[in-house]
Formats: structure tokens, sequence, C-alpha cells
């Protein structure tokens, strides 16, 4: 292998290995949040609007640094692109996002459709670039059981249901950001793209 070749990888290790932190987190207050308020589900527990979103994360993550919007946190919104090149649509710039203490950006969104409460967008190097979908960074859902996957109105999606994702919306779609996570859990948490 050529050096650009093994730093390649390396740098697509890392940025896995900085996404699955963030998936960890997340699980983890979940399962707190859900024990803490003695509930079957997310839901029950009273993750139900937006600023219950927003408690969520203040209570459950160390979060060093909140924004009124996105700009603040992330990147710019216009700087961020696919894997094809194109452009990344559907920024809500003016949802809270937040720094956590590994340096990655979020921006929980909520968003219930189905079992689906949260969108949650990150960035695992915060404003670094690249600012590529899918490489550094993704969205990632949170379910009323619990679970974190791509987006659908129910979890856990199947291998087939992240597939068809990863095909029809990370690779070549400008209008989301979703199937690119779904990708790195069907390949046991690797960037095989």
């Amino acid at each position: 292998m050529t050096v650009p070749t093994l730093m390649q990888n390396h740098q697509r290790k890392t940025y896995v290995t900085q996404l699955h932190k963030v998936y960890n987190e997340f699980q983890q207050a979940a399962v707190m949040y859900q024990n803490d308020k003695n509930a079957v589900n997310l839901t029950e527990a009273g993750l139900n609007s937006q600023d219950k979103v927003y408690e969520f994360i203040n209570t459950y993550f160390k979060v060093v640094k909140s924004c009124d919007n996105f700009n603040e946190c992330f990147a710019e919104a216009d700087t961020y692109k696919n894997l094809n090149g194109s452009s990344t649509k559907g920024f809500d710039e003016t949802t809270k996002t937040f720094v956590l203490s590994s340096g990655a950006a979020i921006r929980p969104w909520y968003t219930k459709k189905g079992d689906s409460l949260i969108n949650i967008m990150v960035d695992v190097n915060g404003r670094q670039g690249p600012n590529i979908e899918g490489r550094d960074m993704f969205l990632m859902c949170l379910y009323n059981n619990g679970v974190i996957d791509d987006t659908s109105s129910s979890a856990p999606l199947s291998t087939d249901e992240r597939d068809k994702l990863f095909t029809g919306t990370c690779l070549k779609s400008s209008s989301g950001i979703g199937g690119c996570f779904g990708k790195i859990l069907n390949d046991n948490w690797e960037m095989t793209y």
C-alpha cells in the first residue's frame, strides 16, 4: 500500500471510532434516562418535545458548548458536501447545537415519525474538515425503544433497508443526509465505501 492509502485508511478508522463513541454516549444516555424515569420507553419517560430533547442533552452529556444556531458549533452549512461532491441540503440552522467533550458537534432534532423520536446530526470532529456526509458527518436516529439506527419509522432496520438507504441517499442524494450511518452498522463499524 502507498502512504496516501495508509493515511486514508487511518483517517476512516479515526472517523468511525469517533462516531462509535457518540453512538455509545447516546445509547448509554437513553438507558439512563429511561431508568431515571422508571419508564418502559423514551416517550413514557418524557422525551416528547424539542425542549425535552435539550434537557436530555444537557443532563446526560458532557456539553462543552451550546450554540443557538448551526454555524456556531458546526462548520458553515454551505461547506458540507455529500460523497458525490454535491452540496448537502436540509440543515435547520436555527435548531440548537452542542459540542460534546469529545469534540463532536451534535444537532438533536425532535422529529417524531412512527417510533423515531430524534434525528441526530453528528459531525465527529466539529468544525474541522472535510465536512463530508459519510466521512465525518452522519445522521443517526434515536427511537422510542432506545435503539439508535439510520433513518426510518421503526428500528432496528434490516440489512437490506440500510443498504437501500445507503445507495439511494448517502451515495447520490443532495436532499438529505441519511444512509451512511446504516452502512457502517451493516459493515460492523467499518467504513468500507
